[in-house]
């Protein structure tokens, strides 16, 4: 069991240890509830944190049930063959999506505050979050991420099934899970305390890691994912 995100973050950095004080390095966290867990990591490595925005697309009337994702950078991945099996129209797919949209450029604008992303080509990015189930979100941010050709993508979190680690290594060059229970139940049944994490929590420690870096604030000059 783990106390909270933070501690999380804090057992996930000595897993990354390697990487500390490397100026190539990138930490990302999913929103929100990857963000605490990732400004840890970052602290403990003395390296930049950015976020990387990831919404589900849910089939109509079943949300849980995702048939794509957008992430940040216009990027849309969409399961051809799971829309055919369900007989969703490309109006349906549109719509879901447009609204999705919104979301995620909300998310963009409140936690970054119109400031650009950092550059990932060539970077090595620790890519977090608070956990996995079934690793969809996770899975959605590193196809993007390929889009920039990032030297190395690591995918990391705290708690995940050990099924769901094992897929990850097909599409991440590493993944990095410290407990993997089995059965796992639910990524929330691993912490103390589990608290949804809020908008304004993500951009505080967003602000803090850019006061604890700022050299890496003003080398902020690309777009993070470029579409394609």
């Amino acid at each position: 069991m783990l106390h909270d995100r933070r501690e999380g973050g804090r057992v996930l950095a000595r897993k990354l240890k390697a990487f500390a004080g490397r100026t190539d390095v990138v930490v990302l966290g999913l929103p929100r509830g990857g963000v605490p867990v990732a400004y840890e990591v970052a602290s403990a490595l003395r390296a930049p944190l950015d976020v990387f925005l990831v919404r589900k697309l849910g089939m109509p009337g079943a949300a849980e049930l995702a048939f794509g994702a957008l992430a940040s950078g216009g990027l849309r991945l969409v399961d051809e063959s799971l829309l055919r099996r369900y007989g969703v129209s490309a109006e349906e797919v549109e719509r879901i999506a447009e609204r999705e949209r919104r979301e995620l450029d909300r998310r963009e604008r409140a936690y970054r505050g119109g400031r650009p992303p950092l550059p990932l080509r060539g970077r090595v990015v620790l890519l977090v979050d608070d956990g996995l189930a079934t690793g969809s979100s996770m899975t959605a941010a590193i196809l993007a991420l390929r889009g920039v050709a990032p030297a190395r993508i690591v995918a990391a979190a705290p708690v995940a099934p050990p099924d769901t680690c094992e897929r990850l290594r097909e599409i991440a060059d590493t993944v990095v899970c410290v407990l993997t229970p089995d059965p796992f139940e639910a990524v929330g049944r691993w912490y103390r305390d589990f608290d949804q994490t809020t908008d304004e929590e993500v951009r505080e420690l967003l602000a803090r890691a850019r006061a604890e870096r700022p050299e890496e604030s003003e080398s902020r000059s690309a777009p993070a994912v470029e579409a394609g």
